[in-house]
């Protein structure tokens, strides 16, 4: 099989590879809903379980193991069965829906993550979605295809869905208002403006802050979050990747969590022990129970 986004994304070639200190941790725990464990970075290659015990002792309470191929829903789905701070996504990204498609494999590849789904430690389909930077005009129908056919199992599973959206906000919203979104949809490491995210909201979705709102060039992410209603407001890391400023360059994990949200924070002007309360609460509306 040729080489997948994933597997792509793996290959960081970060030039410092420390593991930033861990920051002062948060009074309220929160959650990272959307993270990469299985993509290993740094100069340390940490464990699941180091993983968690650094995130939980900064006050990061579980989080969600997203995924963009049969191999790392699989990885989701075990890690979720092996720690109960873990809750699995599984999908086919939208950038490997074309490799899958040109092997003839996207339709075996849904059947796959349909039956991870039926796992009770699965509670979203993620990341899927669309994205016009990295595919070309020719993969645009396999990743549409995939990304209704994903919006159908998270509907018919009743769970979550986790949207991957890159340079093609207005087909994704388009796509979610023609066939419906699941009722419980999130926009991971949102990257729309301020318009995009009334509309976003306005549909009942969730917006996901990653540290990228923290870059000098990410005033439209902070536009976006000054007009989303906070109980629509979640926070991931997307880790390994968009370490927050000022550490931006060097891996990310769980445990960065704490800067993002004292960053969203400040941005909103509000107490960050009760913005906490407010993003863990609304993760558990998203996901359920950990």
């Amino acid at each position: 099989m040729a080489e997948t986004y994933v597997q792509e994304r793996a290959k960081t070639g970060r030039k410092d590879l420390r593991y930033p200190e861990a920051p002062e941790p948060l009074a309220v725990p929160v959650y990272d809903n959307h993270c990469h464990l299985d993509i290993h970075d740094g100069d340390e290659h940490l464990t699941l379980a180091q993983q968690l015990e650094r995130a939980g002792a900064v006050g990061i309470a579980g989080v969600v193991q997203s995924s963009g191929d049969i191999e790392s829903s699989r990885w989701a789905v075990a890690a979720a069965e092996q720690d109960d701070r873990v809750l699995a996504a599984v999908a086919i990204h939208p950038n490997d829906a074309p490799v899958y498609d040109a092997e003839g494999r996207l339709d075996e590849a849904i059947g796959v993550i349909d039956e991870l789904a039926a796992h009770p430690r699965v509670r979203a389909i993620g990341e899927t979605g669309l994205d016009f930077f990295r595919t070309g005009e020719e993969g645009r129908p396999a990743q549409l295809r995939s990304f209704e056919a994903h919006i159908e199992i998270a509907k018919r599973r009743g769970l979550a869905m986790q949207i991957h959206d890159r340079d093609a906000h207005r087909e994704v919203l388009d796509t979610l208002a023609r066939v419906g979104a699941p009722e419980k949809t999130v926009f991971h490491c949102f990257s729309g403006d301020a318009e995009m995210a009334r509309e976003a909201a306005e549909m009942g979705c969730w917006l996901s802050f990653a540290g990228n709102v923290t870059f000098k060039n990410a005033q439209n992410l902070r536009d976006a979050l000054a007009v989303t209603p906070r109980e629509r407001i979640l926070v991931e890391t997307d880790a390994p990747f968009l370490t927050p400023t000022p550490l931006r360059g060097r891996p990310n994990a769980p445990y960065l969590v704490p800067i993002t949200m004292r960053f969203i924070a400040g941005e909103l002007g509000a107490d960050l022990d009760e913005l906490c309360g407010q993003v863990a609460a609304n993760t558990l509306e998203v996901y359920g129970a950990f």
